[in-house]
C-alpha cells in the first residue's frame, strides 16, 4: 500500500457498513450532540457521513494528501464541526469520544505500537461509546508485511473482552484491492460498545445486515 495516491483516486465515496451499523445504534438512543474520531480517515468517505448526521468530527490520517482531499470534497457538509490532524496512529492524539471509527485503517498500525493505540481507543471512549472498523486476520494476503498488524479470532475476541460486541463478522475470501489487484482477504468487521449507562430510551431499530461488507 505504498502508492496512496492511486488508492485515493480509486477509493469510493460511500460510507463503510460498519460505520452505518454503529450510527444506527446511536440514532436509536437519546438525541444529543456527539463527537467522533475517524482514525485513518483517508479521503473522508466516513467523515462526510458523520458530519451529515450532525456529529462533530476529528479526522486523522498519516498522509497530508488524504486530509487535503477530504477538505476539498464537494460533498463536505460543513467545516464548522470538523477538525483534522495529520498524524501516524502511534502519534495521534484525540480527546474523549463517543465513537472511534477506523475503516480498513487500523491494521496499518505497526505491530509494536498496536497495543498502546488500542488501549488509547478503549480508554478514550466514553461510557456507551463505540468502536467501529476492521482488523486483518492472520491469513490475509498481506500477512507477510511487517509494518501491518494481523490477528487471530481468539486475539480479536480478547481485544473486545471489555466491550459489548454488536457486530463481529469474520470474512475470508479471494477478491481485489481498491486499485484492482488480486488479493486474499481475511477480515474482521467490528462494531463494539463500551459498557456504560444507556443514554435515553426508545425502541432499538434492527441493524441486522448482510455479512458481506463493501
Amino acid at each position: 500500500m505504498g502508492d496512496w495516491r492511486r488508492y485515493y483516486e480509486a477509493a469510493g465515496d460511500d460510507p463503510r457498513e460498519t460505520l452505518l451499523v454503529a450510527l444506527d445504534r446511536f440514532d436509536a438512543e437519546e438525541p444529543r450532540e456527539r463527537f467522533g474520531v475517524d482514525l485513518g480517515c483517508g479521503t473522508g468517505r466516513d467523515t462526510v457521513e458523520l458530519l451529515r448526521r450532525g456529529w462533530r468530527v476529528l479526522a486523522i490520517d498519516g498522509q497530508s494528501e488524504a486530509i487535503e482531499r477530504l477538505l476539498g470534497r464537494r460533498d463536505l457538509p460543513t467545516r464548522e464541526r470538523l477538525q483534522t490532524q495529520v498524524s501516524r496512529f502511534e502519534d495521534a492524539d484525540w480527546p474523549e469520544a463517543d465513537l472511534v471509527n477506523s475503516s480498513f485503517a487500523l491494521p496499518f498500525c505497526p505491530p509494536q505500537a498496536f497495543g498502546e493505540v488500542w488501549q488509547r481507543i478503549e480508554s478514550g471512549l466514553r461510557p456507551g461509546g463505540r468502536f467501529s472498523g476492521q482488523l486483518f486476520g492472520v491469513r490475509d494476503g498481506w500477512s507477510g508485511e511487517r509494518d501491518l498488524t494481523f490477528h487471530t479470532r481468539v486475539e480479536v475476541e480478547a481485544l473486545l473482552e471489555r466491550f459489548a460486541i454488536e457486530r463481529l463478522d469474520e470474512v475470508e475470501e479471494d477478491g481485489t484491492t481498491a486499485v484492482g489487484g488480486a488479493k486474499h482477504w481475511h477480515l474482521f468487521h467490528v462494531v463494539a460498545r463500551k459498557p456504560g449507562a444507556q443514554r435515553g430510551g426508545g425502541r432499538h431499530r434492527s441493524t441486522d445486515r448482510p455479512s458481506g461488507f463493501a
